[in-house]
Formats: C-alpha cells, sequence, structure tokens
C-alpha cells in the first residue's frame, strides 16, 4: 500500500509584497567608465575586491542561517521517509507472525484431532494389555510374541501423538509471542512515524521563521554583492564571479573512474535551476514548496536540484545511494581534514555545529554547487568561511 505523499504546511508564509521587491532586484549594468577611474588602478581593484570578499562572507553568513533550518526541514523530511519504511517492514513482519501463529494453531487442532482418534481407537478395540495378559493369554510362545510386538506399536503410536501434540502447542506458543512481539513493533514504529512528522512540521515552521528574519537581510547584501561584481567586471572587461570561477577550468582529472563519472554527472547539470527539494538519482526534478523564500522564487514550479540532491544525482552513477539531506550525507562516507581533500569529495558548511550545505569539489580549488534559490548550479571557488573541518571521501 503506497504511503500518502506528506503535504507540507504553508503557515506563515512570507508576505508576497515583500517578497517580490526584496527578491526581484534587477541586475546592475556596468558603471560607465567615467565612474570607474578611481577604481581602475591595481589599488583600487584590490579594494574592490576585498569588498567584493567581505561582501560574499556577509551574504555567506546571512543565508547559513536561513539554511540550518530547511536543513533542519530537509533532514526531517527523511527522517519521516525512514520512519515510514521502518512502519511498514514491521507492519509486514507481524502479519507474517499472525499468519505464522494461525498456522501453529492448525497444527495443533490436527494434533488434537490425531490424538483423540487413537484414543477412540483404543476404546474401540479394547486395549487391556499387559505384560501379565500377554503371557497369560498366549497359546504359544510365538503367539506372546506377536502380543508383545502390537502393544510396543501401540505404545509408539500413543507417544508420537502426544509428543505431536506437545510440538505443536509449544511452536504455537512461540508463534504467537512472535507475532506479538512483531505487533508491537509496528505499533512503536507508527508511533516514532507520527512523531518523525510532527517534528518535521516543527522543522518547517522554525526554517520559515528563519527565513522572515532575513530574507530583506539577505536580498541586500545579495545586490550589494552583484553591484561589486558589475563593478569588477566592468574594469576587468569579463564577467561575473561565478562566471569567472566556471572559466578557471573544472579541475584536474583523477585516475579514479567512480569518481570521474560524479563528477561528469555533475558538470553536466551546470546551469540547471536551483529547486529546493529538487533532485534524486535519475536527475533534476520539481521542486517542493516552504511557504517562503523557495516559494517566491517559484522553485515548486522549477525542475531542478538543491544542494543534496545536486549530490544524490551525482553519485548515483557510481552505485552510491545518498539521504535527501546534507545533515545524513556528511554522515555517509569516510571523513577526511580539508588539508588532505580531493578530486570526488563533498564539502560541507556548517552554522552552530549544524550542517546546511554540501557541494562537490573538482580540484584546483574549485566546486560544483547548488547555491540557493533564485541560482543554478554552478562551477564556483571553494568558500573556506563556515566550512566543515571535514570533507567526506565516498569513492
Amino acid at each position: 500500500m503506497p504511503r500518502p505523499q506528506r503535504i507540507w504546511p504553508h503557515r506563515r508564509a512570507l508576505p508576497a509584497v515583500a517578497l517580490s521587491a526584496a527578491l526581484t532586484t534587477a541586475l546592475p549594468t556596468a558603471a560607465p567608465a567615467d565612474e570607474l577611474d578611481g577604481d581602475a588602478t591595481p589599488a583600487g581593484v584590490d579594494r574592490l575586491a576585498d569588498e567584493l570578499a567581505e561582501a560574499e562572507a556577509r551574504l555567506t553568513s546571512s543565508q547559513a542561517r536561513v539554511e540550518v533550518r530547511m536543513e533542519e526541514a530537509n533532514k526531517a523530511r527523511v527522517d519521516v521517509a525512514r520512519a515510514d519504511r521502518d512502519h511498514e517492514r514491521a507492519r509486514g513482519a507481524a502479519d507474517a507472525a499472525a499468519a505464522e501463529a494461525s498456522a501453529a494453531a492448525g497444527r495443533v487442532e490436527r494434533q488434537r484431532e490425531r490424538l483423540d482418534e487413537f484414543t477412540a481407537n483404543t476404546y474401540r478395540h479394547g486395549r487391556t494389555f499387559s505384560t501379565a495378559s500377554i503371557m497369560i493369554g498366549s497359546n504359544s510362545p510365538r503367539d506372546a510374541l506377536d502380543r508383545a510386538a502390537l502393544l510396543d506399536v501401540l505404545s509408539v503410536t500413543e507417544h508420537e501423538a502426544l509428543d505431536g501434540m506437545r510440538q505443536a502447542r509449544i511452536d504455537q506458543a512461540d508463534k504467537d509471542a512472535r507475532s506479538r512481539a512483531a505487533l508491537a513493533e509496528a505499533e512503536r514504529g507508527q508511533a516514532a512515524a507520527h512523531q518523525a512528522g510532527q517534528a518535521a512540521d516543527r522543522a518547517h515552521e522554525d526554517a520559515l521563521a528563519a527565513q522572515q528574519a532575513e530574507v530583506d537581510r539577505t536580498e541586500s547584501l545579495r545586490a550589494d554583492k552583484r553591484q561589486l561584481e558589475a563593478r569588477l567586471a566592468a574594469i576587468r572587461g569579463h564577467g561575473s564571479g561565478s562566471a569567472q570561477a566556471a572559466a578557471a577550468g573544472t579541475g584536474t582529472p583523477s585516475q579514479n573512474p567512480a569518481v570521474e563519472s560524479a563528477v561528469e554527472r555533475a558538470l553536466s547539470q551546470l546551469g540547471v535551476p536551483y529547486a529546493w527539494g529538487g533532485g534524486n538519482a535519475s536527475g533534476p526534478t520539481r521542486g517542493i514548496r516552504d511557504g517562503g523564500v523557495a516559494d517566491a522564487h517559484g522553485d515548486y514550479g522549477k525542475v531542478g536540484f538543491d544542494c543534496s540532491g545536486l549530490m544524490i544525482y551525482a553519485f548515483a552513477g557510481a552505485g552510491v545511494r545518498l539521504d535527501h539531506s546534507s545533515g545524513y550525507q556528511y554522515e555517509a562516507g569516510r571523513k577526511v581534514p580539508l588539508s588532505q581533500m580531493q578530486r570526488g569529495d563533498m564539502l560541507f558548511w556548517q552554522e552552530g555545529g549544524t550542517i546546511h550545505h554540501v557541494a562537490l569539489y573538482l580540484g584546483d580549488g574549485q566546486m560544483v554547487e547548488a547555491p540557493y534559490s533564485g541560482s543554478e548550479v554552478r562551477v564556483t571557488a571553494v568558500r573556506y568561511g563556515g566550512m566543515s573541518p571535514n570533507a567526506v571521501r565516498l569513492l
């Protein structure tokens, strides 16, 4: 029986007008040349680069506060799915145990019928055998031996019937006990699924609250960053920071075919829209509603990836199955210090000890990621601020 799909609540959604104003800031155009004179010097370029780095750090910190709550909501969704699967398995085991108990009860009944039939036959034929009666009533030694043999047969048959009855009752008691234990496990699984669902709802509410608190700050910082990128682009004569990172290359290939498979699958999705909750082992999928920023960006109507969804797709080609949660993905493989990270490792970011974002390391200081709502899958320079102290190696 398929599980009903959980419909996530849309309570406390951000006001549409405020979101529209905050999230539709136009990308600034390049500044006129006469406004760039002071910035066009090496010192000016360095100053703008420093300002851009600071803006990126502030934006990353603001996004991290939201992403922590969003990741907790994502993790809670995985917990619900796990609890539902555990409940289904326990329910199936309970049904199987109940069927075995019923079959055991049927065997007890058949053994009882066999014993009753043996008892009736014994009385019907007037069984009053004893060693003395055999010897006294025998016409010859041969007759006595035949009578003794008959007594042995009857005795064995009686013992078999009694033993069969006892064994059938023991088997029934064992199956009944297993059935009760399996049913209790199924009930615990059902309770766990219910509790996981409640926790998921609470996590979702917390995520919305975090979005409300940070949306104006995040979009203001993002607009500042775009302006700085535009000024630097005008001076340098080429594209934005992310485009520069992409132009820098996608790392040096490794000798591990499985690693290259994961990297190639991730890079094949460059330009695919970010969609919260999107992505699986087969590719991009439609995003889901969050009641806040993701909804304002229309993620539920987009086909794309979020950060952990992109990792699921990347590693599926190497036969690795990952949960749709960056927190759970951090526990999925062998942890290695960042000083030892290699192409194909997963990189993670945390805030207050909670993992909230994941990307795939390409080598040469580059990574591929699905960064946030309103963006696309991209190659960019590794951001070290807020990183977990370990990378995770799956291959």
